[in-house]
């Protein structure tokens, strides 16, 4: 496991309070969540029970939780901040806690993007007169930059799943399902370093059509491309996320053909990422080569989004976003081309931006993989 130090450094809280008063608000209310985890390295559960980082614009923060979560929280990267952590007892109102502990005259409270409604409600009762924003646009800004501990932690977790990868080609066979592929792939998630299965795909056949295709029990066969899409959680908390095409014996000449066309977009937007390319000028690198050769209609999602501590979050490789990259982003580089009714193919790899160039952190060849039938 990463040093906790350097991957939860104690100065966020004051460098998420200074955002937090830039953007005009009063104080950031943050629940379990990756950004919980990112300003305090606590990964809380998420209880009906109220825990809740509260980050004031001036004033000290401070981290309420249930009662019989104050062992945990104690023992967690949080008791380095040197920050109060205050237990409530069940028959308590940690809302009315929160408010009183506030400073006077809360005019605008930021709430963390993913917090539950009931717990947003909760807020705004015992805070009528506040209004309620999004925390999400405060702390995108910290979080989409990674830190060198950050992206060590993603070389890390790129690795593990390469190495889950290097091990699919001896999954996939001719009479095996979809789902019993899956659960192999799962437990090879498990075994190479993660802690948590985050998602399988294996969509075989026309499945591969449909780029969020699951599992299904779907018999594999001999001749069919398979998109394999998985990722996972390291205990450190960072995502991996990596998608390879297989083809159970001699592929389609049809999809063979337009494979060639991905794996040159894909491996051309991989080169063009650097400093100062926008999301959308990255996006259209891939989608103008993809539909020059006559795909274009086929590529029907983004290119890309950014990982970290979620397996999506920002800075979305998209059309329509001019935000320029800048060094420590990282993020996908994932087209794809989808015939419905027939077959579809997707090349993903990580790639964080640095200073000249872009670096990936993941390294199984991109060619298609073919697989003894």
């Amino acid at each position: 496991m990463s040093d906790n130090s350097e991957l939860y450094p104690t100065d966020r809280l004051a460098a998420a309070a200074k955002a937090a008063a830039a953007a005009g608000l009063d104080a950031l209310l943050i629940t379990p969540g990756a950004d919980l985890r990112y300003l305090t390295g606590y990964e809380a559960l998420p209880l009906e029970r109220l825990t809740c980082l509260v980050v004031p614009a001036e004033g000290d923060s401070f981290l309420v939780v249930p009662g019989l979560e104050k062992p945990a929280a104690e023992a967690s990267p949080a008791a380095r901040l040197g920050i109060d952590i205050t237990g409530w007892a069940e028959t308590e109102d940690p809302y009315a806690l929160i408010a009183r502990r506030l400073p006077r005259g809360v005019a605008k409270v930021g709430v963390d993007n993913h917090m539950w409604a009931e717990k947003v409600l909760g807020f705004r009762r015992v805070l009528p007169e506040a209004e309620q924003a999004l925390a999400g646009g405060v702390l995108r800004e910290m979080r989409m930059r990674k830190t060198p501990a950050e992206i060590e932690a993603l070389r890390v977790a790129g690795a593990a799943i390469d190495r889950v990868h290097a091990q699919v080609g001896e999954l996939l066979r001719p009479g095996r399902t979809e789902r019993e592929v899956g659960r192999d792939i799962a437990e090879a998630i498990l075994a190479e370093g993660h802690v948590r299965v985050d998602f399988v795909i294996v969509a075989s056949g026309p499945n591969g059509a449909s780029p969020h295709h699951d599992l299904s029990e779907r018999v594999i066969r001999t001749g069919e491309p398979v998109v394999v899409d998985i990722g996972g959680t390291t205990e450190d908390g960072y995502c991996s996320d990596e998608t390879r095409t297989y083809c159970v014996g001699e592929p389609p000449a049809d999809f063979a053909a337009y494979y060639e066309v991905l794996h040159r977009a894909q491996r051309a937007q991989c080169e063009a990422v650097r400093p100062g390319i926008t999301a959308e000028q990255l996006d259209a690198v891939g989608r103008d080569i993809i539909a020059d050769a006559g795909y274009g209609e086929y590529f029907v999602h983004r290119t890309g989004h950014g990982i970290g501590l979620e397996t999506h979050e920002e800075p979305y490789i998209v059309e329509g976003s001019s935000l320029p990259l800048e060094p420590g982003m990282a993020f996908s580089v994932e087209p794809g081309i989808y015939l419905p009714g027939r077959h579809g193919a997707r090349i993903e790899d990580i790639v964080v931006c640095r200073e000249n160039d872009g670096e990936p952190m993941n390294h199984r060849p991109h060619e298609l993989a073919i697989v003894d039938a």
